[in-house]
């Protein structure tokens, strides 16, 4: 196997990274070029747009759409660069030691611009030969925000009745399956108390340090979870995790502060109920308000809830499972704590493995990269993918 991908897998990459995708921005010049790449194959492509129509999601689809799809997913969204000092350029491909720097490289245009290399192979094929399979090429937006986009392609697909045998998100793994991961969930706390000056204490409610003491009741739980609760021992942090990860508030050091807001989240385990934590938190800020309303009966504490991403968990067996074990070399896989669109398609009753190249080591990071190596092994599996599921037997 060669240890360099195909130039058009490069070219196709160095497009694609052109694209400033961060989530905050549209997404749709990446999404035109890719419905042009696409027609210029003779493959038409369906979108679906967000509310306001400034980004969208592709579905394609290679051979007889009437068979089931086996589906090559990812998400065209990235995370933003700001605060971070790269050596390389940000939204453009620099080679160099082997690796492809740029954001997004590894998480995940890496693994689209493989998938869409292939594409006038597969179309050739689909042309000569009977296929049993058809093959989807699926693209979303706001992954990177809580996998708000992929549910209107999803959506989509249900209510065309696309035949589907199965999915496989091509998330940074180093093309080893990652077979299970936790649900991920943020939480905005609002806490709003009474302004007073700060010589004047006790006529104002601190929002702040009403805040806090609710953040120091997560952290409780956490603990608690961390030394007593259940354990998962495939995966890399085996237990249920919360953190607060966000906080704001006050106006100056001398006036008691009226606000303070505060994001905090929930990662856990299948089979585990998130909204039991979430309950708790609430419960505890029932009795909080109580204390906070007997100085100032305006005061208040709400929630809202921000991301809810489901967890997954591959069933043992079927189609896809079987393909990937074969195509990887092993059996089982990997179980990871971050979380993926595998939920979404999974909660969707869509048989689902995350396997893609690169590492997530490297996701998010500033000189983002991708080994050559991984893109040229991820050429190579969607090649024995093509040769085991899509060509007739």
């Amino acid at each position: 196997m060669s240890s360099v991908p195909s130039s058009a897998s490069l070219a196709i990459l160095a497009r694609l990274l052109s694209f400033d995708t961060t989530s905050r921005e549209s997404n749709l010049a990446l999404i035109d070029w890719v419905v042009d790449y696409l027609a210029g194959h003779g493959v038409a492509a369906k979108l679906t747009h967000s509310d306001d129509g400034s980004k969208a999601n592709l579905y394609a689809a290679i051979g007889d759409a009437s068979l089931p799809a086996i589906i090559l997913s990812g998400h065209t969204d990235v995370v933003p660069v700001d605060g971070q000092v790269w050596q390389f350029p940000t939204f453009a491909l620099t080679q160099a030691d082997g690796k492809v720097y740029g954001r997004g490289s590894a998480d995940m245009k890496g693994f689209i611009a493989c998938v869409l290399a292939q594409v006038p192979q597969w179309v050739a094929l689909a042309q000569s030969q009977c296929w049993h399979r058809s093959l989807g090429i699926a693209l979303s937006y706001d992954e990177e925000v809580g996998c708000l986009g992929v549910g209107r392609l999803i959506a989509d697909l249900q209510a065309r009745q696309v035949p589907v045998a199965g999915c496989i998100i091509g998330e940074p793994t180093g093309m080893r399956p990652v077979i299970a991961h936790k649900g991920i969930a943020h939480y905005r706390c609002r806490v709003q108390g009474r302004a007073a000056h700060s010589s004047l204490t006790p006529q104002g409610v601190n929002a702040i340090e009403y805040a806090a003491r609710l953040i120091t009741h997560i952290r409780k739980l956490a603990d608690t979870e961390a030394s007593f609760g259940n354990r998962h021992p495939l995966y890399d942090v085996p237990f249920t995790t919360l953190q607060t990860g966000l906080i704001t508030g006050g106006n100056a050091a001398n006036i008691v502060p009226k606000s303070c807001e505060f994001v905090f989240e929930v990662r856990w385990l299948p089979g585990d109920q998130h909204e039991r934590f979430v309950s708790s938190v609430r419960d505890y800020a029932v009795n909080l308000l109580q204390e906070m309303r007997e100085v100032a009966p305006e005061a208040d504490i709400s929630f809202e809830q921000l991301v809810n991403c489901p967890p997954f968990q591959s069933e043992d067996g079927g189609e896809i499972r079987e393909h990937v074990a074969v195509l990887c070399g092993c059996q089982g896989g990997d179980a990871v704590a971050y979380t993926t669109e595998a939920g979404r398609f999974h909660e969707a009753g869509i048989a689902c493995v995350v396997c893609g190249p690169g590492s997530i080591v490297q996701a998010h990071r500033p000189d983002e990269f991708v080994e050559l190596s991984q893109l040229a092994a991820c050429e190579a599996w969607l090649a024995a993918l093509q040769a085991r599921v899509i060509a007739a037997v």
